[in-house]
């Protein structure tokens, strides 16, 4: 494979494609940029033969991206995301400066409790820290023999910095941090037959309702029931908890969510009830590579999401 040789290439450029692209207009670019009309010009020129098409038309009103530009413009936002990553995890980290952007990979069930409280310690002490929050759910089990082998890729390729799973396993190369322990609890409707009559077989007739990404209606519910003999009906399933407790207040259905969660979150026409049978406890547990942890932003960011942790 032919190899483009960087040193070549003014990688500033690619800030001034960045600018034009969002401003449509040379001259609003160059006064974001502090350069003068004609230093953009000519670095448009340069540019384009770096990047062998035009780029940008002009039209009365300013410029329009060509269709190789709308092309490009994702890959060259997410370069420069990157590279501005590193440049600031080399600089030493101010909390009450930064202007860093971090995220956080965490099942919704989870995320949603500890957001608000999250959001008011670095709205005080980082208020220009930018946080984004990636859903995270299961998948097939991989190599660490768990469903969660995927917030480990999301962590690896940098597309998280901080991955939160229920488990406490991981791969030797992540240093781990546990948050919270949580269990499962019910939400049903608040007439619904199953608060009258709470029993295994109550619990197995009735439909219910499974958080699932894929769609895959087999739950670690339907794993625990099979060990006993039993076996339930999945008549819906909802990409996320937030959804299915908005959907069983007004439905037959059952679902078991985290209890803080639903505690939290669960609309007023839904109720809580503890299921039959054992579902488990479980811990949170905040994951970052090891290679990471000399990166003092990422250490700030880890000991305020633990001080927002439930019980904390």
């Amino acid at each position: 494979m032919h190899e483009i040789d960087l040193s070549r290439a003014d990688l500033n450029l690619l800030v001034l494609f960045e600018v034009v692209y969002a401003e449509r207009h040379v001259g609003r670019a160059a006064a974001r940029l502090n350069l003068s009309t004609s230093a953009v010009s000519h670095g448009l020129g340069r540019l384009r033969r770096m990047l062998n098409d035009p780029l940008f038309l002009k039209t009365p009103k300013g410029v329009v991206p060509t269709e190789r530009a709308e092309a490009l413009a994702p890959g060259i936002d997410e370069a420069l995301r990157q590279v501005r990553s590193v440049v600031a995890r080399a600089e030493p980290f101010d909390p009450a400066t930064t202007r860093r952007r971090m995220v956080i990979g965490a099942p919704d069930g989870v995320s949603a409790v500890f957001l608000d409280r999250l959001m008011l310690d670095i709205t005080r002490h980082a208020p220009g820290l930018d946080l984004g929050i990636r859903q995270l759910l299961p998948l097939a089990e991989d190599e660490v023999g768990s469903p969660w082998g995927g917030a480990f890729r999301e962590l690896e390729t940098r597309a998280v910095d901080i991955a939160i799973v229920p488990s406490e396993e991981g791969p030797l190369r992540f240093e781990s941090r546990v948050l919270y322990e949580e269990d499962f609890v019910l939400v049903l409707r608040r007439d619904h037959p199953f608060l009258t009559h709470p029993t295994i077989e109550t619990y197995c007739e009735s439909s219910h309702l499974v958080v699932s990404h894929s769609g895959d209606p087999d739950g670690f519910v339907d794993t625990l029931l099979a060990r006993q003999g039993l076996a339930r009906r999945v008549a819906l399933t909802v990409p996320n908890f937030m959804f299915a407790c908005a959907i069983v207040g007004e439905t037959e259905l059952i679902c078991a969510v985290p209890r803080r969660f639903a505690e939290r979150f669960a609309p007023g026409g839904v109720a809580m009830a503890e299921p039959p049978l054992p579902l488990g406890d479980f811990r949170l547990t905040a994951f970052v590579p090891r290679s990471a942890m000399a990166d003092a932003g990422l250490t700030w960011l880890l000991d305020k999401l633990a001080a927002a942790a439930p019980g904390s």
